[in-house]
């Protein structure tokens, strides 16, 4: 059963403007260490973390609480399966809030689709429970 959907829209070129305003400042309240790591190696730095920024959007939106109700940037992080596959690894209020709209005996699964067509980067987020088995 689908327990949430999310979705969101971001010019990289405003993450851009902000990681030349801001840098680290910026970085480090948004973004994980892992997630850091990540972007900072790539050859296009700002769509790496826009592509990211919107999946935390996404999540937040797919949790229902938005960035409020003890939901933080830094709960949600964007790690890829062995197979590469994009998805969330959530800690803090985050891992609370989907522990509470898991149903019982359910195991939540987070689906993310990211992609970017310079200037945008859009991300897709869906919460699903499946029965456990």
């Amino acid at each position: 059963m689908i327990l949430g959907i999310g979705s969101d829209l971001c010019d990289i070129r405003r993450i851009e403007r902000s990681l030349e305003r801001f840098g680290d400042r910026f970085t480090e309240r948004v973004f994980t260490e892992g997630e850091r790591t990540k972007s900072d190696r790539r050859a296009t730095r700002a769509a790496s973390y826009a592509r990211r920024f919107a999946a935390k959007e996404a999540c937040s939106k797919a949790l229902g609480t938005g960035l409020r109700a003890g939901v933080f940037w830094r709960d949600m992080e964007v790690v890829n399966l062995p197979g590469g596959r994009p998805t969330l690894r959530l800690t803090g209020g985050a891992a609370e809030r989907l522990k509470a709209m898991t149903p019982p005996g359910h195991e939540a699964f987070v689906h993310v689709s990211l992609t970017d067509d310079p200037p945008l980067a859009q991300a897709f987020v869906v919460i699903e429970a499946r029965p456990v088995a």
